[in-house]
């Protein structure tokens, strides 16, 4: 009864969670490295061609193919264009 209680409570939180992870689409034809600094943790992201992925939930720095540095606070849309970030 008490795991049930606390996966309705937990649900919700990570669906929320989630919601505010900002979005990043890769226009480019070819896939690429974006660098994820979250949290004082460094990692490498390769997003393919056409692909999206859902990150920085919780705020993070982006670096960009091209060498840009973008802190995201999560609930950006961000489309890679050219190497470069486009963020709506």
């Amino acid at each position: 009864m008490m795991a049930r209680f606390a996966a309705v409570l937990l649900v919700p939180l990570l669906a929320a969670t989630a919601a505010e992870a900002a979005s990043i689409t890769n226009t480019d034809p070819a896939a690429v490295v974006l660098v994820i600094t979250e949290s004082g943790q460094r990692v490498e992201v390769v997003v393919d061609a056409g692909a999206s992925e859902n990150l920085c939930a919780s705020g993070c720095f982006m670096t960009t193919p091209d060498g840009d540095r973008i802190g995201l606070d999560g609930g950006e849309t961000i489309d890679i264009v050219k190497g470069s970030a486009v963020v709506k």
